[in-house]
């Protein structure tokens, strides 16, 4: 049994707009001819499926399943058509996002992960990049979008938007130093053992600027180059790190305390680059997948969103 799928979208149409009138008139269609259609589907299916009454139609239960059914099958049809398009034309430039090493760990990632699957024929280059380089980067027309830390953030006449909170937090082993503590200051977490990411991070650089010269003299056990590896270090009690609260996984039983310097409060901008994408609809798209991502509850994710209560000790 086969389905004219001009039919299906006609049916489609019907239902969401509650009468065969307004459905023929978005499918550019005369009263008559649609309602000629719909007779013919009921015909091709052997049932009523829809009930008409003095204020519109509304779908049988064969008619619910029809509907189920043709969404489907219309979006099957729609992703069939766009990959075989895609080999027709030639493909478009993919996109420059451009973030530092806290925004490329969750944020850039989760938004990635949703615009990728919902735009098959669009690519993105995603790279991380200091906020000064990636507002140059941007200024000079090579890169679409940025995420930028609003205190590094300089008067460069490009278009900006606040993104996000990205403060640092000071996390260590569940039960272990930090048990009890509210909060603390970055030479009180110097006294421990730390471990760190590596001198050419753009977070531990962004640290060391704002800590200056007076900084204290760290004892770090560790560094790696990894932020999701850091965690981990820190919740096995190799000891203490400073992070992004929203880099945190919410999987690892942990002690979470405030860092108390005023340059641990910082927000992430979104950036926008002045090459002729920047107005594009697929800059735009990739845009509000960055906010949408932005957020989410920043000890949640995709992954872990059916996992059930975890444990996390938030001093």
């Amino acid at each position: 049994m086969r389905y004219d799928l001009n039919d299906l979208r006609l049916f489609l149409h019907i239902l969401t707009e509650g009468s065969i009138t307004a459905g023929a008139r978005r499918m550019h269609l005369s009263l008559p001819s649609a309602s000629a259609r719909v007779r013919s589907l009921e015909h091709h299916a052997g049932v009523t499926l829809l009930i008409r009454g003095r204020r519109g139609v509304r779908p049988t239960p064969a008619g619910t399943t029809l509907a189920r059914h043709a969404r489907d099958v219309l979006d099957r049809t729609a992703r069939l058509e766009s990959a075989v398009a895609s080999y027709t034309r030639p493909p478009a430039a993919p996109l420059i996002l451009l973030g530092g090493g806290s925004a490329m760990h969750r944020l850039v990632p989760q938004a990635l992960i949703s615009f990728l699957r919902a735009h098959p024929d669009t690519d993105v280059i995603a790279s991380e990049s200091r906020t000064p380089q990636t507002e140059r980067k941007l200024a000079d027309g090579e890169a679409d979008l940025g995420v930028v830390l609003d205190d590094e953030a300089g008067a460069c006449g490009l278009r900006t938007e606040p993104l996000g909170d990205d403060s640092l937090v000071v996390i260590g082993q569940a039960g272990g130093t930090l048990a009890g503590r509210t909060a603390l200051t970055y030479r009180e977490a110097a006294e421990h053992p730390l471990v760190g990411l590596d001198a050419d991070s753009s977070l531990r650089r962004w640290i060391e600027k704002h800590l200056g010269p007076r900084a204290p003299v760290v004892r770090h056990r560790t560094t790696v180059t990894d932020l999701g590896v850091l965690i981990s270090l820190a919740a096995a009690g190799a000891g203490l790190a400073v992070v992004p609260r929203r880099a945190i996984d919410p999987r690892h039983s942990l002690e979470v305390c405030e860092l108390q310097e005023r340059w641990a409060r910082r927000h992430h901008l979104l950036a926008w680059g002045v090459t002729d994408r920047a107005t594009s609809t697929a800059t735009a798209t990739l845009a509000e997948h960055l906010r949408q991502a932005a957020q989410e509850p920043p000890n949640r994710s995709a992954h872990v969103d059916n996992l059930g209560p975890l444990p996390f000790h938030d001093c």
